[in-house]
């Protein structure tokens, strides 16, 4: 039988090693979370766990189970130690941060209740959060999610599925966000003679951004087949000739996903990810990569490199005698 909320709320919270006012206040912190913040048992179970891996801690630093007196009292240092604590017991940066997170949750709640501060938070730098690469697609597997041909047998009309093909092949031949793709107008697109078009990117930075033939003939035979007059409005509409709405598109992917057996990271996004990643691959260099891409900083730009190192080191454990040993050795 399943626990119900205020069950399930005091097995988490259960054995919080403080005080009797602390515990009572934990306990309707975690009911806050439950309740009115409706929090996951997932999210339930961490946080309290965290909160007591956090009040055990202090029990010990302390010498005392902490009361208001030790917790209004902490110092960054007492912050830091207990950081440094969850480091030695493995926590890497994913964990710690929601540590901390879990920590300040419940400190603000009792800081509500006159039993804790929390300006001792504004002096501890949080670890960085980790930076997970951008997952890229093969050049085979971006051109089929740009081609109407792949979705030849949906029952959908030809002007929709070409209306799809001309906005991902935006994303991947042109590195725009989804975003920025619907937001060109009819009278601007890139279609005939026009090369290139001006996207204002993150933060209104307007870059201009060169489109290549292949995308061009893709966005001129969605025109002819679109039903709707399109001067004057947006480039591409939905199904009652209103703005298309990004969720389209990635239902479109979705779908296609499925007949391809691409993984759920093969999102229309990837496709702008695919776009860095094979032009690196090509001999790109950075500073150009990034002012295609809109980024403000070459930092963010410089996790392709990554990207295409690890792609090298797959091509080079699947293509390299040696590197065929070692993958029948792992």
């Amino acid at each position: 039988m399943r626990d119900s909320p205020r069950a399930a709320t005091k097995k988490s919270g259960a054995a919080f090693p403080a005080a009797p006012d602390i515990v009572a206040a934990a306990l309707a912190w975690l009911e806050h979370l439950s309740g009115e913040r409706r929090a996951s048992r997932h999210t339930l179970d961490a946080y309290a766990r965290d909160a007591r891996f956090f009040l055990a801690f202090l029990a010990e630093h302390k010498g005392a189970p902490a009361d208001a007196a030790i917790l209004s009292a902490l110092a960054p240092a007492d912050i830091r130690a207990f950081m440094a604590r969850r480091r030695t017991e493995g926590l890497e940066n994913r964990s710690l941060l929601r540590a901390l997170a879990a920590v300040r949750s419940l400190m603000r709640f009792l800081e509500k209740k006159g039993l804790a501060k929390t300006d001792v938070f504004g002096a501890v730098h949080a670890p960085k959060k980790p930076h997970s690469l951008p997952k890229a697609l093969s050049v085979a597997d971006a051109r089929d999610l740009t081609r109407a041909e792949t979705r030849a047998g949906e029952a959908r009309e030809p002007w929709v599925l070409a209306r799809d093909a001309a906005a991902l092949a935006l994303l991947y031949g042109a590195g725009l966000r989804i975003s920025e793709a619907l937001s060109i107008e009819r009278d601007r697109a890139p279609i005939g003679a026009i090369d290139r078009i001006a996207i204002a990117g993150k933060g209104g930075k307007t870059r201009v951004v060169p489109v290549i033939e292949p995308v061009r003939r893709a966005i001129e035979e969605y025109i002819s087949l679109c039903p709707y007059q399109l001067a004057g409005g947006p480039l591409f509409v939905g199904a009652r000739g209103g703005p298309l709405s990004p969720r389209i598109l990635q239902l479109a992917v979705e779908r296609m996903r499925g007949a391809l057996g691409l993984p759920a990271s093969a999102t229309p996004h990837a496709l702008r990810h695919s776009f860095a990643t094979h032009l690196l691959g090509r001999g790109g260099d950075l500073r150009s990569i990034q002012e295609l891409l809109g980024h403000a900083s070459l930092s963010t730009t410089q996790i392709y490199a990554a990207v295409d190192k690890s792609r090298l080191l797959d091509a080079w454990r699947s293509a390299h005698p040696r590197g065929r040993d070692n993958s029948k050795s792992n």
